[in-house]
């Protein structure tokens, strides 16, 4: 069993962390049965966070009776040190624990540090001395303030999108974490569902000693393929190579990854999914997207009032209307039949 040492927090799990967004979208008793198989099968790290409505809740009813045998992270989206607390407090009675073993600010768009005016990091030292968490991390999708939390020395883990379609500057952030004995969790290690090969998608990661994929968890089938890899890893051989390389050149540049941080919009258009629909409909099964419900989604994007606040809010700098506007029109010209899948 291959196992990822989360640098100097000294934390040692198996290679497949569970990514508990998705469980959100299931039924309870669904996802008690998902996270009892999981853990069952070896993975004993789990990744939730308090802005996941009700996942935490599920995976406290899931691993009160077995806390001592996994690992938790959460995460807070406060701005102030007394939303920090109220999260916090939240999370460990949704979690039915006394403590976390990482706590995360959840894509703050600054760097949190002692003494500034948020008060954040030094309510999660003192939340630390008081052994409500054992180590503190920090997610982001923005370069720059990634690459500052790695240079302060004050984050223990850094959780980054990190897959196969990444480059040379997720790259750099990697080996930054390594020169700091920083824990690297790799989120949309599937690419926000883009990258559909998951043994591809994983002996990309094998390649990194350090990096803990997170994979997003909904269904069973879903968790038996990365069970499996856990007797079985997929190694990078010819076949593996030549799927990452012709994703590479379909999907890598300007495309959204769906990580939502564009919502809500203002008109009620689903942006992370109709951004990105053209690629959607070409890599799974099309029938799904093409129901009246999409049809509906869809449409929305005629109300865009082009007030741009999801192009300020995207992270990686993505002229999202436009977007949208290209999506919806192939989509268009797909349903109607002028376009072929």
């Amino acid at each position: 069993m291959t196992t990822v040492r989360l640098g100097k927090t000294e934390i040692t799990v198996n290679k497949n962390g569970f990514g508990a967004l998705p469980i959100q979208r299931i039924t309870k008793s669904e996802a008690v049965y998902l996270l009892h198989k999981a853990f069952d099968g070896g993975i004993d790290f789990y990744d939730t966070a308090r802005a996941y409505t009700d996942s935490e809740e599920k995976l406290g009813e899931a691993f009160a009776d077995r806390r001592d045998r996994i690992r938790i992270s959460s995460k807070t989206g406060a701005q102030t040190a007394e939303g920090f607390w109220k999260d916090l407090e939240t999370t460990l009675r949704n979690l039915k624990t006394d403590h976390l073993d990482i706590y995360q600010f959840h894509n703050p768009a600054f760097c949190p540090k002692p003494g500034d005016e948020s008060g954040l990091y030094d309510a999660a030292l003192e939340a630390k001395k008081k052994g409500m968490i054992l180590h503190i991390g920090i997610t982001n999708h923005r370069l720059n303030v990634a690459q500052e939390a790695i240079e302060s020395g004050l984050y223990e883990t850094l959780q980054f999108p990190f897959c196969y379609l990444s480059g040379e500057p997720e790259l750099k952030l990697l080996e930054g974490c390594r020169r700091q004995d920083m824990g690297f969790l790799s989120m949309k290690a599937l690419s926000g569902g883009l990258i559909t090969n998951a043994a591809a998608a994983y002996a990309f990661q094998a390649q990194y000693p350090e990096t803990l994929p997170l994979w997003g968890i909904q269904r069973e089938s879903e968790l038996d393929q990365f069970l499996s890899f856990i007797q079985n890893p997929p190694v990078m051989d010819e076949e593996l190579s030549a799927v990452i390389e012709k994703d590479r050149r379909e999907l890598q540049g300007d495309f959204c990854r769906g990580c939502g941080y564009c919502m809500p919009c203002p008109a009620g258009i689903e942006i992370n999914n109709c951004a990105r629909m053209s690629l959607l409909l070409r890599r799974a099964p099309s029938e799904s997207y093409l129901t009246p419900e999409w049809q509906e989604k869809m449409k929305k994007i005629e109300d865009c009032r082009h007030c741009e606040s999801c192009k300020k809010k995207c992270p990686y700098g993505l002229d999202t209307p436009e977007l949208l506007k290209r999506n919806y029109e192939d989509y268009k010209k797909i349903l109607s039949g002028e376009t072929k899948l």
